[in-house]
């Protein structure tokens, strides 16, 4: 897996410009939001909702035989940006623990409102799984 960081660009902070990869097992992760695996949320803060969206993720690519470090996007959709800005420290902490530092490409998008309440932030990832 290759960051791309074009020549004279300043380096981002928490993800990459771009991410290329040699052919693999090309995974999609469709939304995740931080219920648990009977779909029933254990909280409507932020923070516990971005891990557990992420450990959903995670597990999902675990199916296909993937490990973190395989993940080359990931789009994230919040309904509250002062809660999300306010939270950046833990959620750095929650990242770390689950990704390392492996920062794919990604995006953030702030939305009106997501499907499953009380939902604040859903995680989606592409992720290339290595040819043996």
């Amino acid at each position: 897996m290759d960051v791309l960081l074009p020549e004279g660009w300043k380096a981002p902070i928490g993800y990459a410009n771009g991410i290329a990869v040699p052919a693999g097992r090309i995974v999609f992760v469709a939304g995740q939001v931080g219920w648990g695996a009977q779909q029933i949320f254990h909280s409507e803060e932020i923070a516990p909702q971005f891990a557990q969206a992420l450990d959903n993720v995670l597990a999902v690519l675990a199916e296909a035989g993937g490990r973190p470090e395989h993940i080359c996007r990931i789009t994230a959709f919040c309904i509250d940006k002062p809660g999300y800005l306010a939270a950046r420290p833990e959620l750095g902490k929650i990242w770390r623990a689950r990704m390392g530092r492996h920062f794919p490409a990604m995006s953030m998008i702030f939305v009106a409102d997501l499907l499953d309440s009380p939902g604040k932030i859903e995680l989606e990832a592409t992720a290339v799984i290595p040819e043996a």
